[in-house]
């Protein structure tokens, strides 16, 4: 029968070896002429101080496990709060109860289908760690095409995509935030000769994706707002230093790099 030692006795036992250590250290200083000719006290200082030097290793072990565990939470608490911002059930429930009242084949229903569509692949697997470069790219394209469906004027949009393993794991709503950008400060304030060029390579678990816009000339290019700052975050947290995100501002055109290393 094995017997189990509660977390309560543990502690007491704990800090009575403790306790027991510094009272035989002071006994061992202050009367070390006294004991030391003793035969024996030689070998049981050097035991001592193993033992205290094996608790002391234990402790520091201890503490950097435990600043570890606290940095892991802080990491996956503050991540999933960056992912519950876009992640509001609200909307998905709404699009679908206007889902039911629109007439059938409808351009508006079309729409609405696709928006409700975004938003399940936002909600459900928004909320997981991985989802494969194939559904973040079939993601991306349902976007592109429902901002088809919305702008009544000619422009030119480009999505290219070369990838070589479409199962490849990948942090999910990574890229779209650069997509919405392209569209708000570029196609949506241009009158004519609107364009947005999207390029996305996999290939040996590398990530290329290069996205470019024209603008406004008196409008300020995609300043960084709550979304960059949580693409930035996200990317530090997941990716660490597997991943360069940059941005090449011309006179009228906005660039933006994301190369990554798949884990």
């Amino acid at each position: 029968m094995k017997l189990k030692i509660s977390d309560r006795k543990k502690k007491v036992i704990n800090r009575v070896y403790k306790i027991s250590l510094v009272i035989i250290g002071i006994v061992i200083v202050i009367f070390n002429d006294t004991f030391g000719k003793l035969e024996g006290f030689a070998e049981f200082v050097v035991l001592y101080f193993i033992l205290l030097i094996i608790t002391i290793a234990h402790w520091v072990f201890k503490q950097i496990k435990s600043i570890i565990r606290l940095k892991n939470e802080k990491e996956k608490t503050e991540l999933l709060h960056l992912k519950s911002q876009v992640n509001p059930h609200f909307f998905f429930n709404t699009l679908n109860n206007l889902y039911g009242l629109m007439e059938k084949d409808s351009k508006e229903r079309e729409m609405v289908l696709k928006l409700s569509d975004m938003m399940r692949y936002s909600i459900y697997e928004g909320q997981k760690d991985w989802v494969s470069l194939k559904q973040e790219l079939d993601y991306l394209k349902n976007y592109i095409e429902l901002q088809g469906i919305r702008y009544h004027k000619k422009s030119d949009v480009q999505f290219n995509s070369e990838i070589e393993n479409p199962q490849a794991k990948i942090m999910p709503l990574l890229f779209i935030i650069l997509v919405e950008n392209a569209f708000k400060h570029g196609l949506e304030n241009l009158e004519k000769d609107a364009y947005i060029h999207i390029n996305l390579t996999e290939k040996g678990n590398n990530v290329n994706f290069i996205i470019e816009n024209n603008f406004e000339l008196q409008q300020t290019p995609n300043t960084e707002g709550i979304g960059l700052k949580n693409l930035k975050r996200r990317l530090e947290l997941v990716y660490s230093d597997k991943h360069a995100l940059s941005f090449d501002v011309t006179a009228n055109s906005y660039k933006v790099k994301l190369s990554l290393i798949l884990k």
